[in-house]
């Protein structure tokens, strides 16, 4: 299995009032079309849009969705996120057909489970955090890599200037989070040219890596650029990082912080100092940009360690966006892809 993919920009949209379904079900089905879906598969895109943007006007007091372009393990796939405001759920007992809290027939989750290959829920009381993946089969074999991602632009803003990329061969694993400098179409320009070379560049060590994005950006404004390259059999995470990307890895006793250095690549920064570290599969990887603050802590929030990878990082967008940047965050859990 050979992963080579950059990440689309997220799409978001509001979920206050009725009107605001439909919109969320022709996003989804944009981004069906674009994965090349036929009329059945873009059908349950359809559907688990509805029902998810229906669930949080009834139960959930309104909130936003994020729609993104999935890369599983036999081509493209559509993730929705709802993302409500409480007063947050139980999973177990809302799949059941017939359970409700709104007085609705209580149909809504059992519906979006037979038609999506990932369903999975985070709750607390200040709301809950439903993730879906739907690829373009309805069959159940394992068809989904456990990574999640977000490119969101400054508010207001239409074009992203983080990006990322991911690459595995199945034994090898690059991560790649790039933050181009400033916002809006500079940015992005930067970032997309990260993006490319990351693409074309291969599985390399760290330091060659960032190299070849390097001599990519520059011509650009530049940006903050982190890597961490995984091998899988020996368990050997090596990393490095220029500006200000924060990255850690993960488990349930706690975590590590991965330490970037000063500089901007593009422009100037001095020789690459990798490090490395032993990870273990389980283990997660979290790499975001600025846009999010520092100062989480996945211990805060129960169980969240053991829920998908997109769940992490739909939560720490929720909780922690500084609201005055473009937020690039990706979560992997290693040896899962």
């Amino acid at each position: 299995m050979d992963v080579n993919f950059s990440g689309h920009v997220t799409r978001r949209v509001p979920i206050e009032e009725v009107t605001q379904v439909g919109q969320a079900r022709r996003e989804a089905l944009a981004l069906a079309d674009q994965c090349g879906f036929g009329e059945l598969d873009a059908g349950r895109v359809a559907l688990v849009a509805t029902e998810l943007a229906t669930n949080m006007i009834k139960h959930g007091r309104g909130g936003v969705m994020h729609l993104s372009v999935a890369c599983g393990r036999n081509g493209l796939g559509v993730e929705l996120c709802a993302i409500d405001q409480g007063p947050g759920f139980s999973l177990s007992q809302c799949l059941p057909d017939g359970f409700s809290t709104g007085g609705t027939q209580g149909l809504g989750l059992g519906a979006v489970r037979r038609q999506a290959q990932v369903l999975d829920v985070w709750s607390n009381a200040r709301g809950a955090l439903v993730l879906a993946r739907i690829y373009a089969n309805t069959k159940r074999e394992e068809q989904d890599l456990a990574y999640g991602a977000l490119r969101l632009p400054m508010r207001r803003e239409v074009a992203c200037g983080d990006a990322w990329h991911l690459a595995s061969d199945g034994q090898q694993l690059a991560v790649t989070l790039i933050d181009g400098l400033g916002h809006g179409v500079p940015a992005a320009e930067a970032a997309q040219a990260a993006a490319e070379a990351a693409a074309s560049a291969g599985l390399l060590a760290a330091p060659d890596l960032m190299a070849r994005l390097h001599a990519q950006m520059s011509g650009t404004r530049g940006g903050a650029v982190a890597v961490a390259c995984v091998d899988t059999a020996s368990g050997r995470l090596q990393y490095a990082g220029i500006g200000n990307i924060a990255a850690s890895v993960s488990d349930v006793h706690g975590s590590r912080g991965l330490a970037s250095h000063p500089g901007i690549v593009g422009v100037q920064y001095r020789k690459v100092q990798a490090f490395d570290l032993h990870v273990v599969p389980g283990n997660l990887l979290v790499m975001h940009s600025d846009g999010l603050q520092s100062r989480w802590n996945l211990r805060d929030y129960p169980g969240l360690q053991h829920c998908h990878p997109a769940l992490v990082a739909a939560l720490l967008q929720r909780d922690f966006d500084r609201g005055r940047d473009d937020t690039g965050v990706i979560v992997v859990r290693l040896g899962a892809v």
